[in-house]
């Protein structure tokens, strides 16, 4: 089994989701990065995630909504868009926060779990993942995820643990 047939599996999908996500933004021209969990599965042991956590540039976000619509149902949030699936378990989510913009710039692309996509640096991915844990507003199983994350990263690139806030540099040595 490829990795990419052991996530379609997990993900109970009857199409390749992300596939057909990566191609429509392909054709649409999109500049985009990939953040979350997924991203640090192109720097660490891969674990699975059911998640996959998107940067587009701000003037790209309805060319994108218009590339996915005819495979995705889109849901606005304020600070997101979601996509999902009726064929798959797997949930995308376009990141509206303005602080991750400036990733796609330092994005590079990297195979994760098969798939040929752009991820963003490990820094950055660090920065959000600690942007992430510290918002008290995210579920405490989110938020322990999100730490888990940054403990993935810290262990493959210990030298990254001077950027983090204090705050998680102290539960972390």
């Amino acid at each position: 089994m490829t990795k990419k047939e052991f996530l379609k599996a997990v993900s109970n999908g009857d199409e390749d989701i992300i596939q057909i996500f990566l191609d429509a933004l392909s054709s649409a021209c999109v500049d985009y990065c990939v953040i979350g969990g997924l991203a640090v599965n192109a720097y660490a042991e891969p674990v699975v995630s059911l998640d996959l956590d998107i940067v587009v540039a701000t003037d790209d976000i309805e060319t994108t909504c218009n590339a996915v619509e005819t495979h995705f149902r889109i849901e606005r949030f304020a600070h997101s868009i979601n996509l999902s699936s009726s064929k798959s378990d797997l949930r995308i989510q376009l990141q509206m926060d303005p602080r991750y913009q400036d990733f796609i710039a330092r994005a590079k692309n990297h195979s994760v779990l098969g798939y040929e996509m752009k991820v963003a640096s490990v820094e950055d991915v660090l920065r959000g993942k600690a942007w992430a844990y510290s918002d008290e507003q995210r579920r405490k199983s989110k938020r322990q995820k999100d730490l888990a994350d940054i403990f993935r990263l810290i262990e493959e690139y210990p030298y990254l643990s001077d950027q983090l806030p204090v705050s998680i540099r102290k539960l972390i040595e």
